[in-house]
């Protein structure tokens, strides 16, 4: 029976599978080290299928691939941003004759071969949407009943990451039914990322499992383009981190959603504090925009590599809110290096800077010196500690981002 198990999911070291459930490790695939960085088409363009009407927006092959085109030219790929997906809305309404999945005969006539073949001669993944439920959430055909059907069509395709929502399905069929569709794509025998929407749809999610069978998960609300939208989710992080913050690490990532910059809803200070959260809670970073229309300080924000590199630090350790007063707050995260980066968040709307000014303790550093670099480069650097308060001011709705590298005359405190 062992020999059989191990077979099923891979080699696995004797001492760690021992006394485990067999499903423990399904998803021990190897993918998702880092946090995947990418761009989906969701946010931006949702579910607009019309593309008489809507030609440049419509859920098709031309956007596929003209945003890939774009990811190339602008810097995108060479940044790291290497998966391109598409969300809901791909399908046509039924099946074939035989059960599979048949995408959009007008939209994508050459089929998602195709799509995936584009891809992957520029150098980007492949990520695709599904349902776990009988629809997807927009009514299109979900995997419910057709598991290792539709995984065989996404193997086929050369799919490399594949979104399952949850939508259309019993809450209570979740906890087995994302770890089975998890140990499935496993054992189709192609290296395939799993973004689950499991704990997004419970009220008490088993961060534990979730955490053994998938490579990131949506936690929480779907993002919407707003501020409020945002805010609302960065205080639900904030509030219920412990739950969840620990689980996180190479392989493994919670999900906040989508990133907003350079769409409808937010100012260039609140884009810059959702990159600067995100990072912190090394979180993905999956941007839907539509590229050819993105303002330049948008895109200067989506391609800073100082923050790209904090939120792809190789410790893969989450960070979280230390401080919350006053409408402000501080998130913080320790890095590989010994360093921590802390973004100082003003969510007040009173039209002026606000004054932060904070001790060691509550930014929860050790007291020493150190080399403080603002990483969107609108101060210049300067030496903070081993006394003292740190201060800074920050815009509304805004935030200033700091890495605070330990002088090399200190003993590096490596305790968090």
């Amino acid at each position: 029976m062992l020999q059989t198990l191990i077979k099923e999911m891979g080699v696995l070291i004797l001492a760690v599978f021992l006394g485990l459930f067999p499903f423990n490790l399904a998803l021990d695939n190897g993918l998702a080290l880092t946090p995947p960085m990418g761009w989906l088409t969701w946010q931006r363009f949702r579910c607009i299928t019309d593309c008489e009407k809507y030609p440049n927006e419509c859920i098709s092959e031309t956007l596929i691939k003209r945003t890939a085109d774009r990811m190339v030219d602008e810097g995108f790929l060479e940044a790291g941003y290497n998966y391109v997906g598409i969300d809901d809305c791909w399908l046509e309404k039924e099946r074939d004759a035989q059960g599979h999945l048949v995408p959009d005969r007008k939209r994508f006539p050459n089929g998602m071969k195709a799509i995936a073949d584009y891809l992957h001669d520029r150098g980007f993944k492949f990520a695709l949407y599904q349902d776990y439920g009988t629809k997807t959430c927009m009514g299109y055909p979900g995997v419910l009943g057709h598991e290792a059907r539709d995984i065989q069509s996404f193997v086929n395709w050369d799919v490399d990451y594949i979104k399952l929502d949850g939508c259309y399905v019993d809450k209570a069929k979740m906890d087995e039914g994302y770890p089975y569709f998890g140990k499935l794509l496993n054992d189709s025998g192609r290296p395939i990322v799993y973004s689950c929407s499991w704990p997004a749809y419970q009220d008490n999610p088993n961060y534990a499992s979730i955490a053994k069978h998938c490579n990131l998960w949506r936690n929480w609300d779907d993002i919407q383009d707003s501020w409020s939208s945002l805010s609302t989710i960065m205080t639900w992080f904030g509030d219920h981190q412990d739950e969840f913050t620990k689980y996180a690490g190479p392989g493994r990532w919670n999900d906040p959603d989508m990133l907003l910059i350079g769409n409808f809803g937010l100012s260039l200070d609140q884009a810059k504090v959702q990159m600067a959260v995100w990072s912190i809670l090394a979180a993905p970073l999956l941007m839907s925009v539509d590229l050819d229309t993105i303002r330049p300080e948008f895109k200067e924000v989506l391609l800073n590599r100082d923050i790209i590199d904090i939120d792809q630090d190789s410790f893969g350790r989450q960070g979280s809110r230390v401080w919350n007063k006053s409408k402000c707050e501080i998130w913080r995260r320790k890095l590989s290096d010994g360093s921590y980066a802390l973004a100082f968040v003003n969510r007040r709307d009173d039209g002026a800077p606000y004054s932060i000014k904070v001790s060691f303790d509550s930014m929860k550093i050790p007291n020493q010196a150190y080399e403080v670099i603002d990483l969107y480069k609108e101060e210049e650097e300067r030496s903070f500690g081993p006394e003292g308060e740190f201060e800074t001011r920050v815009n509304p709705s805004g935030v200033k981002f700091y890495k605070f590298i330990p002088k090399k005359s200190n003993e590096i405190n490596r305790t968090t």
